[in-house]
């Protein structure tokens, strides 16, 4: 197994709710997750789709580089 780090920006106008799905979504493809840390609410270096804040979620884990392929393929599907 392989360690990982992965840093996902979730749009800062999406509920607690939602976001909590999200980031449900994104740790179901790791192998094993060894830290979470969710950072909160912080201002873009620059607008990203018109949007100028978004709330970032850093996870480090373990996984094969096979699985990691899926990994990528769904984070780019969810916009």
């Amino acid at each position: 197994m392989t360690n990982y780090n992965l840093t996902i920006l979730i749009n800062n106008n999406v509920d607690e709710k939602g976001r909590t799905g999200l980031i449900d979504d994104v740790k179901k493809n790791f192998g094993n997750l060894i830290k979470e840390d969710l950072w909160g609410i912080r201002t873009l270096a620059y607008e990203i789709k018109h949007m100028d804040k978004a709330f970032y979620v850093n996870f480090e884990f373990e996984s094969e580089p096979s699985s990691v392929i899926t990994l990528d393929k769904n984070i780019r599907l969810n916009e």
